[in-house]
């Protein structure tokens, strides 16, 4: 039985920090889990592709391992941005992959991001791969064992042709590019209305593989900000989410004639903007603007929005005639609901932004920049879009930190026993939101880490405040002895 520390399994994916709660073991151990699962559902092969972490080749053998023990085909995209290893598993025709990635955390954290038959694993299928591995509950193949279907397209390669024996005895590992095949799809179907010179910063992340050239391929002139991909992040930590590290590309911007600026994450599957005057269009304004151009094309279309956005996200939805949908935060779970509504498009306050019109419906940094660019390069000046979309006082996210398990606990009393005197409603899908006349609160429990997520707004600095108060004063009245304190508003 392998050792398993259980706090890597989280609510989206398996993260850790490498050699200390993920090991190569446990990697071995994860990849022989999800085989098995795959085997279940009679899936064959797995694309496996990973980022720029120091740890992530080593992973990946481990995994790979783990997975062909199985009797599971893997098919390694070797370095690539978590949604090109989401196209590859629709290009390759397996439905099923896992992205080896970090995403924004720090460079001795990595961890697994999974998909399979098409489903991305949450909640508990993540917590059935622990028990899976707990009770080394393992399918291992015979040496000669039943025919099952190869993915459609296995022969682009070197699968075998359709309906073939896919494998006998253990599985086999093989290398797919599709690195091209991601840049043309996207290429042929995008397009600027105009040139344009942008500033590209990738942090030092994966997307810094695929970004510079995409963007000069739309006919833009780029001019690179930390593209060499390099899993210690020497220059500044690759989360576009955070004012700080955008300074960079605000810096550029002054210095330069670029009129826009694009930000990637450690994997990316994010996209930070800023305009030329260093104005951070954070991502529920981008979701307006998106919202508005599907819109425009597909009149009545649902779209989907986290319970972090503004509401001003909703109103605008509205008045472009579409039906906007409050859901929970989390990628995969938005990603889930995008699927089962049919909605068109999805956007959370992260970054994340899941296009299904047009494309796959998985979240995709780099297919959101260039979208961006497409509507915003129909203006002679590409700010103009940008900075006349609604918008409000506002915090950042705000965190309070707490012990392991406390925050849900917290979130749950607020549920039932907290006091919200001036607010019109309370919505609670996901934490406590608050929506009052003149702005909303909200507190919920992150996923990821110990802490409370908070995140206010209002028409005012007055109205403001008094939302402010009014949540920590119920925050406090159900938890005895925590102090919440807040920061300004941007």
């Amino acid at each position: 039985m392998t050792a398993i520390a259980p706090e890597i399994f989280k609510a989206y994916d398996i993260r850790g920090i490498v050699d200390k709660s993920l090991t190569i073991a446990t990697a071995a151990a994860i990849g022989r889990a999800l085989g098995s699962a795959a085997r279940q559902q009679n899936i064959p092969a797995i694309v496996v592709g990973r980022d720029g972490r120091l740890s992530g080749p080593a992973l990946v053998k481990a995994l790979s391992q783990g997975i062909t023990a199985t009797g599971v085909d893997v098919i390694d995209i070797g370095l690539a941005p978590t949604p090109v290893i989401y196209f590859a598993a629709h290009e390759l025709g397996t439905q099923s992959c896992v992205a080896v990635t970090g995403s924004h955390n720090p460079p001795d954290y990595n961890g697994f991001k999974m998909v399979l038959g098409g489903q991305t694993l949450y909640g508990e299928m993540i917590q059935d791969l622990r028990r899976r591995i707990a009770s080394a509950d393992f399918f291992s193949p015979p040496r000669s064992q039943p025919r099952l279907a190869a993915p459609h397209r296995g022969a682009d390669v070197g699968l075998g042709r359709p309906g073939a024996d896919f494998y006998k005895g253990r599985g086999s590992i093989k290398k797919a590019a599709v690195r091209q095949a991601y840049l043309d799809r996207i290429v042929g179907d995008v397009k600027v209305s105009r040139p344009m010179k942008l500033v590209v910063d990738c942090g030092n992340g994966v997307a810094g593989a695929c970004a510079p050239e995409l963007f000069r391929r739309m006919g833009c002139e780029v001019i690179e900000l930390f593209c060499k991909v390099d899993g210690s992040f020497p220059n500044h930590h690759p989360d576009p989410s955070k004012p700080e590290n955008l300074r960079d590309v605000q810096r550029v911007l002054r210095e330069t004639d670029a009129e826009l600026g694009l930000a990637f994450d450690g994997d990316g599957d994010r996209l930070g903007v800023v305009t030329q005057d260093g104005e951070i269009i954070y991502p529920d304004r981008q979701l307006m603007l998106f919202a508005a151009d599907v819109l425009a094309r597909n009149p009545g279309a649902q779209i989907i929005y986290d319970v972090k956005c503004s509401r001003w996200v909703a109103e605008s939805i509205r008045y472009q005639g579409g039906r906007p949908l409050m859901w929970n935060t989390g990628h995969a779970l938005v990603k889930t609901k995008l699927k089962e509504t049919g909605a068109l498009l999805a956007g959370e306050m992260s970054g994340h932004m899941f296009f299904k019109e047009r494309w796959y419906g998985f979240d995709d940094g780099l297919y959101a920049g260039a979208r961006l660019l497409e509507i915003v390069s129909r203006w002679p000046d590409a700010a103009w879009p940008l900075k006349n979309l609604p918008n409000a006082l506002a915090t950042p996210e705000l965190n309070l930190k707490m012990r392991e398990g406390e925050p849900h606990a917290l979130v749950a009393k607020l549920q039932t026993d907290g006091k919200f005197p001036t607010a019109r409603e309370l919505i609670t899908i996901d934490g406590v939101r608050a929506e009052y006349a003149d702005g909303f609160g909200l507190a919920r429990a992150s996923n990821t880490t110990p802490v409370i997520v908070l995140r206010f707004e209002a028409d005012n600095p007055g109205a403001l405040a008094r939302i402010q108060s009014e949540f920590k004063t119920a925050l406090e009245s159900v938890w005895p002895g925590l102090s919440a304190e807040f920061d300004h508003a941007h």
